[in-house]
C-alpha cells in the first residue's frame, strides 16, 4: 500500500457534524422513550449522512483499492435492492399464495395478494383512463396518486424503521412480571403454533433470570375469550405452560382482555394490586412488539416487549397490519397532507 500521507481539508469534517448530533438526539430520545415514530426520521437522518460522510471521506484519501472496493460494494447493493423493486410484484404475490395455502382465507391474510396484483395492474389501469379523461383531470389524478403514494410509502419505511430497532431491546433479567398476549386458539380450546412461541419465549426468559440472578418473575397470561372458544385464552395458555413444565406458583390466568389494549390495561390492574416492585415486560410475536409497546405506553404501563419467533412467510403480511394500525391513528396529519396534495395537484394540472 501507498504510504504517501493524503491531505484532507478540514472543512471536510465539518460534515461529520450531521451524523454525530442527529445520533445524539436520537440516543437520547430513544433511551427515555423507545416507540416515537419520530426517532426513525433521526435515526434515518444520522444512517443516511453517515453514509456520505464516509463516502467523502474515503474519497479524500485518494486510496484507490479503498475508492472501488467501497464502489464496488455500493453498486453490489444498489443492484440487489433494483432486483427487488424490479420483481416486487412477483415476490408478493407468491408471499400471498403461500399465505393463502398455509393460513386462514382471510381478507387480513391477503393483502401482501393484493398489493401484487395491485401493482401489477395499475400500468392497465393507467393505460385505460389516459384516453378517456380530459387531460387536465388526467394529470391531477397522476400527481395526487403520486403524491399520496410517496407520503403512505414514507410512513411506512419510517414505521419499518423504527420496528426494526425496536427488536434489539434485549431487558434486564430483574422482571418482577412477563406478561404474554393472547392471540386466538384453535378448535376453541387448544393453543395454536403462534400462541404457544409466545408461551415458550416467556418461559424461557423465567428460567433464564432464575438461573442468572434467582429471580422468579410471575408470569401472566392474558386473553379473554372469543365467540368460537370455549375457554378464555389466558387460561388455555396458562394450561400450556403448566403442561410444558412451567410450577403453577408462578402463573396467573387474565381471562377478560379481547385485544392489546385490554391486554396491557388489565394487566396493569393486576400487576397494581400486588405488593412489591413492579418491572415488567411482555412477550408478544416479534412483528408485533412496536405496536404493542405503543399500547403499554398508552395505558401508562412502563414495559419493554421481548418478541416470539415467526414464521418468515407470515411476517411481510402481519408487518402491512401493524403498519395500516399505526397509520391510521394520525389521521388528522393525513387530513392536512391530503389538503395540501390536492391543492398542489390542482396547481400542477390546471392548464396554462
Amino acid at each position: 500500500m501507498d504510504n504517501q500521507m493524503y491531505y484532507f481539508s478540514p472543512y471536510l469534517y465539518l460534515f461529520w457534524v450531521i451524523p454525530i448530533c442527529s445520533f445524539l438526539i436520537f440516543y437520547l430520545r430513544y433511551r427515555h422513550n423507545k416507540v416515537k415514530l419520530v426517532d426513525g426520521i433521526w435515526f434515518n437522518l444520522f444512517f443516511y449522512s453517515l453514509l456520505f460522510c464516509l463516502a467523502i471521506t474515503i474519497i479524500g484519501t485518494h486510496n484507490s483499492v479503498l475508492i472501488y472496493g467501497s464502489i464496488g460494494i455500493f453498486f453490489l447493493i444498489l443492484g440487489v435492492i433494483l432486483i427487488f423493486f424490479g420483481l416486487q410484484a412477483f415476490f408478493w404475490i407468491w408471499n400471498g399464495i403461500l399465505m393463502w395455502r398455509r393460513e386462514s382465507h382471510t381478507l387480513a391474510n391477503t393483502l401482501t395478494l393484493i398489493i401484487g396484483i395491485a401493482i401489477i395492474l395499475i400500468p392497465f389501469i393507467n393505460n385505460i383512463l389516459q384516453p378517456i379523461l380530459p387531460h387536465a383531470l388526467y394529470l391531477f389524478g397522476i400527481y395526487l396518486w403520486r403524491l399520496c403514494l410517496l407520503y403512505v410509502l414514507g410512513w411506512g419505511y419510517n414505521f419499518l424503521t423504527v420496528a426494526l430497532l425496536y427488536q434489539f431491546n434485549k431487558p434486564t433479567f430483574d422482571q418482577d412480571y412477563i406478561i404474554v398476549l393472547g392471540a386466538g386458539l384453535m378448535h376453541g380450546d387448544q393453543v395454536t403454533p403462534l400462541l404457544a412461541a409466545r408461551i415458550q419465549r416467556a418461559m424461557t426468559f423465567h428460567f433464564q433470570q432464575i438461573q442468572q440472578t434467582g429471580k422468579a418473575a410471575t408470569i401472566i397470561f392474558s386473553g379473554g375469550q372469543g365467540r368460537d372458544e370455549t375457554v378464555p385464552e389466558g387460561q388455555a395458555m396458562l394450561d400450556y405452560a403448566v403442561a410444558h413444565g412451567m410450577p403453577s406458583q408462578y402463573g396467573i390466568a387474565e381471562v377478560k382482555s379481547l385485544n392489546t389494549y385490554q391486554n396491557m390495561r388489565n394487566s396493569k390492574e393486576i400487576i397494581e394490586q400486588r405488593p412489591g416492585s413492579h418491572n415488567v415486560i411482555f412477550v408478544t410475536n416479534n412483528y408485533h412488539t412496536y405496536r404493542a409497546a405503543r399500547m403499554a405506553r398508552e395505558v401508562g404501563l412502563n414495559a419493554d416487549g421481548i418478541g416470539a419467533k415467526t414464521s418468515w412467510f407470515f411476517v411481510p403480511d402481519a408487518l402491512i397490519r401493524e403498519y395500516v394500525a399505526i397509520f391510521l391513528k394520525y389521521k388528522k396529519w393525513h387530513i392536512a397532507f391530503l389538503i395540501v396534495a390536492i391543492i398542489y395537484s390542482a396547481w400542477l394540472a390546471w392548464p396554462r
